[in-house]
């Protein structure tokens, strides 16, 4: 990376899995990870488009390797679904959630109330995220409430996600029937769209040319940070492979096999 055409750098942004770990394997030293990047003078941030997870049970998954944080500093595709939610439907307001306890609960914290059946409630949006436990009715009401006019917010547009060695449908895919029986394009709140970057910025107090995404999808982590103006280092220690870099037209600033490597080019 080319060191005049950047101001320093101020802050790092992480996905986590795939870059940090596998499931519960480490792909790295996270402890040491965190060190470095402290050492750069740097502030970290983990961000994630998985919205199963609340900001608590990612704290204590890092604790686990060690590195402890503040809730601020990790970012999920479900804390950034609520703070849309914040700014665009008032207080308090009925929220239909197709999506896991995560999404819920992280939705409640900020004061909207889940709805999960059929009811007398007056909505103001439908949210649906990965969700493992789907039925049939749950996309009929969503896609009957979004008929009605309400907000329709997807998490994020992951189609499918590393699972038990394979690959399994991801939020995109529990996304698609509801965006197809209620004839309605979603919001979409995670990677690559804006909103998840924005709130990274906002909090770290950093323009996007002083901040670095690493990441191991292209499509998501690379492409979103690239639209925001922001560096990107590419891990191949996830889904991203040397022979999809040779079908993506803008390459990222750096390419390595670990974020280590990468911070160690810095």
């Amino acid at each position: 990376m080319s060191e005049n055409k950047y101001p320093p750098l101020k802050t790092i942004l992480l996905d986590m899995d795939g870059v940090l770990w596998s499931g519960y394997e480490p792909i790295i030293d996270i402890q040491v990870l965190f060190d470095k990047i402290h050492q750069l003078g740097c502030q970290a941030f983990c961000v994630t488009n998985n919205s199963t997870q609340t900001i608590e049970g990612y704290l204590e998954k890092l604790r686990g390797f060690r590195v402890d944080i503040s809730p601020s500093q990790i970012i999920t595709s479900a804390e950034a679904t609520a703070s849309y939610l914040e700014d665009h439907i008032q207080e308090k307001s009925a929220v239909f959630v197709v999506g896991e306890d995560g999404l819920k609960e992280t939705i409640s914290k900020y004061g909207f109330k889940i709805i999960e059946e059929s009811g007398s409630d007056q909505l103001a949006a439908v949210v649906v995220g990965l969700d493992l436990k789907l039925t049939y009715e749950k996309i009929y009401l969503a896609s009957k409430y979004i008929r009605e006019g309400v907000l329709f917010v997807g998490t994020n547009p992951d189609k499918t996600f590393p699972y038990a060695g394979g690959i399994a449908p991801g939020a995109g895919s529990i996304i698609s029937p509801i965006e197809s029986a209620s004839d309605t394009t979603p919001i979409m709140i995670g990677k690559p769209e804006k909103h998840l970057y924005q709130l990274a910025l906002d909090r770290s107090g950093s323009q996007p040319d002083e901040v670095l995404m690493i990441g191991d999808r292209l499509e998501t982590d690379i492409l979103g940070a690239q639209r925001m103006g922001i560096r990107t280092g590419l891990v191949l220690t996830g889904i991203a492979s040397r022979e999809d870099l040779q079908k993506w037209q803008q390459k990222p600033d750096m390419i390595a096999e670990t974020a280590q490597d990468i911070l160690g080019n810095l």
